[in-house]
């Protein structure tokens, strides 16, 4: 893997991670293809990190954008007397798109600058050249594990969160609208179908991994100690946000749109 080593009076691109963070993907890729898994405790110890560490946070924030997202949407139903629809407008876009997409940004916030923080930390202090004059890949220690964690536990965090939403929308329907939960829940599965729950999960995966290697590569392009880390891991936040959306784009206009 090269080593990117700017110029210490100058301030490190943004294309500079970016280039990294598509290198260190396409080594992911090959290794994966080799056959090389990370080690069981690596994982383990990032998959708590991403996951448990995570949870409450998911879990908050997708109970009260489902009970807002709820409110927002009946308010305007019911001026065409279509509340019985409030599930349904609740499933097309509360699960197909805000539930990735907080979930996501969530990981990106919390998980993805720890990365950054965290590998930026041993890029300034000069322990990923002690992984090198130890014969250790940092891409094998560092990036595999981290990637993997995001891939794994995103699409599961991702479905938690759909589900606390839901959650948040039945209790504004039944202590709002006076709507029973079986109405509410029956018109979210009748809109819902089999290929938004297949979305959520290619969506959560892709997301995952972007998480992952912009912090990671964010994170190895570190200079400038203390103060390097600090914009290390403000860019790997403010990049990960906007490579979601515009990914998300891109992925919602390949998945639902319709030819002819």
């Amino acid at each position: 893997m090269p080593k990117f080593q700017p110029d210490k009076g100058v301030d490190k691109r943004w294309n500079i991670g970016f280039f990294l963070a598509i290198l260190l993907g396409g080594q992911v890729i090959v290794r994966l293809l080799k056959g090389k898994m990370p080690k069981k405790r690596d994982l383990l110890e990032q998959m708590a990190t991403v996951g448990v560490d995570s949870l409450i946070s998911v879990l908050l924030i997708a109970f009260f954008a489902g009970m807002i997202f709820t409110i927002q949407t009946a308010r305007e139903l019911v001026k065409f007397q279509a509340i019985n629809a409030l599930g349904g407008a609740f499933a097309l876009a509360f699960c197909r798109e805000l539930a990735p997409v907080l979930t996501a940004s969530i990981i990106a916030g919390q998980v993805g600058s720890a990365y950054a923080a965290e590998i930026g930390e041993m890029q300034v202090t000069d322990q990923i050249d002690a992984l090198y004059m130890l014969k250790t890949n940092p891409i094998d220690y560092l990036v595999m594990p981290r990637v993997f964690a995001c891939c794994l536990m995103l699409p599961i965090l991702t479905i938690i969160a759909l589900v606390t939403g839901i959650a948040g929308g039945v209790c504004v329907a039944v202590y709002f609208y006076n709507m029973p939960p079986g109405v509410f829940l029956n018109s979210v599965r009748n809109f819902l179908e089999l290929r938004d729950l297949l979305s959520i999960a290619v969506k959560s995966l892709v997301f995952g991994a972007m998480v992952a290697l912009i912090g990671c590569g964010w994170g190895l392009t570190t200079i400038g100690g203390a103060k390097g880390v600090s914009r290390a891991t403000t860019s790997t936040v403010v990049n990960c946000w906007v490579s979601i959306f515009v990914v998300d784009f891109f992925l919602s206009l390949a998945i639902f749109q319709k030819v002819g």
